[in-house]
């Protein structure tokens, strides 16, 4: 459907009665999400301590690639397992949230602190329909990103990285990098040392 150009003395911005998705593949069918929402309340936005090893099965059964060694916390809402993939011990800290509209991929020994937002879904701002502009999200091994950090859309956190509590990373981030919360930007450089 084509978006409908404004007529004159009607209103000229933003129209979300306009808003279509586009060319967006939700990946499953809907009697596949409908069964995933249910799943999702009973085991994975609980706040009973289901174990981890429970919730990687389910995750597998719903599509997703999940490693060796998942720890995964109460209340985590995954929108879409089947376009998640989690690496070897990579842990998951509570209430974090993963709006993977389009791929995420955690690499092997990702850690995400409580209440992590990631989001691979987003709008464009030029649009007067509000067309989605969503791209994938890269965490690569090693990495820890603190609690209530949002990552956006399309961006690659390199290896060994430290994202800072607080803080919204929009830009890709190379490795061995310490992002700090107050302006997001690198502040110096990891050097890993032997325990």
């Amino acid at each position: 459907m084509e978006p409908r150009t404004p007529q004159e003395g009607e209103y000229q911005g933003v129209r979300n009665d306009l808003f279509t998705p586009g060319d967006f593949d939700r990946g499953a069918s809907f009697l596949k999400e409908v069964a995933w929402q249910i799943i999702k309340i009973w085991f994975f936005l609980s706040p009973w301590p289901w174990p981890s090893r429970i919730k990687a099965s389910l995750l597998r059964l719903f599509g997703a690639k999940v490693g060796k060694g998942l720890v995964m916390r109460n209340r985590v809402n995954i929108h879409m397992p089947w376009k998640l993939t989690i690496g070897d011990h990579c842990w998951i800290g509570e209430r974090c949230e993963i709006l993977n509209l389009e791929p995420v991929t955690f690499e092997d020994h990702v850690s995400l602190g409580h209440d992590v937002y990631i989001a691979a879904a987003s709008h464009s701002i030029r649009s007067r329909t509000m067309a989605y502009a969503n791209k994938p999200i890269l965490i690569k091994r090693g990495t820890w990103v603190a609690t209530r950090t949002m990552i956006g859309a399309g961006v690659t956190v390199g290896e060994n990285c430290v994202i800072g509590a607080g803080s919204t990373v929009l830009r890709d981030v190379p490795d061995n990098s310490l992002v700090a919360p107050s302006r997001s930007t690198v502040i110096a450089q990891r050097v890993l040392t032997e325990d």
